[in-house]
C-alpha cells in the first residue's frame, strides 16, 4: 500500500502542541518512577521531543541513533546510518516523536534492548514496542509534525472531496 493509499487522514501538530505534549510525555515518564541518566533521541523525529524531555528530566547525557526509513509519506527499507555501540539501554530513555508501524522501534529496541523505550505519539501496530506514549491515533493518520508544514488556509472539512 503506498503512502497515497494508506493515509487517510492528517492530524497537524504546531510547535506549541509538540512542546506541550512532549512536556505530557515527560510526567507521564516521571510517574513511572524510573530514573535514567541518558536519552537516546531517534533521529530525526526524535530530536526535538528529546531536548524538551532532556531538560524536563534533567538529563545531560544526549546521543543519538539514526535510522531512516521514510521519503515523504512512504515508508522503505530502513537503513541503520548510526548505530550505538557500548551500552546496552541500562539507564537509558529511547525517545522518537512517533512509533508507527513498530519497523524502526523493533531495530532500536534490538540495539538497546534495557532500555525504556518512550514516544510522544503511537499507532495501534506500533504501540506494542514502546513502553510509554502520550496520544493515539490511527493507523491511516499521517501525522503532519510542525518541522513538514508551514501555515496555509486550507478548504472547510466539508469541501474537501475523498
Amino acid at each position: 500500500m503506498t503512502g497515497k493509499d494508506r493515509y487517510r487522514r492528517t492530524y497537524p501538530v504546531s510547535w506549541d502542541q509538540l512542546h506541550k505534549d512532549s512536556r505530557a510525555l515527560a510526567w507521564r515518564l516521571i510517574d513511572t518512577g524510573q530514573r535514567w541518566d541518558k536519552i537516546i533521541a531517534v533521529v530525526r523525529g526524535g530530536l526535538v521531543p528529546a531536548a524538551i524531555i532532556a531538560r524536563e528530566l534533567d538529563i545531560h547525557y544526549v546521543d543519538t541513533v539514526c535510522v531512516s526509513s521514510y521519503t515523504l509519506k512512504e515508508q522503505g527499507e530502513l537503513k541503520i546510518i548510526k548505530s550505538i555501540e557500548g551500552l546496552n539501554g541500562e539507564n537509558a530513555l529511547i525517545i522518537d516523536d512517533l512509533v508507527d508501524t513498530g519497523k524502526t522501534a523493533r531495530i532500536v529496541r534490538q540495539m538497546l534492548p534495557h532500555a525504556h523505550f518512550a514516544t510522544v505519539y503511537a499507532k495501534p501496530d506500533g504501540r506494542p514496542y514502546v513502553d510509554t506514549y502520550v496520544t493515539e491515533v490511527s493507523q491511516d493518520t499521517w501525522i503532519l509534525f510542525p518541522w513538514d508544514s508551514e501555515i496555509q488556509f486550507i478548504e472547510p472539512l466539508i469541501q474537501q472531496k475523498p
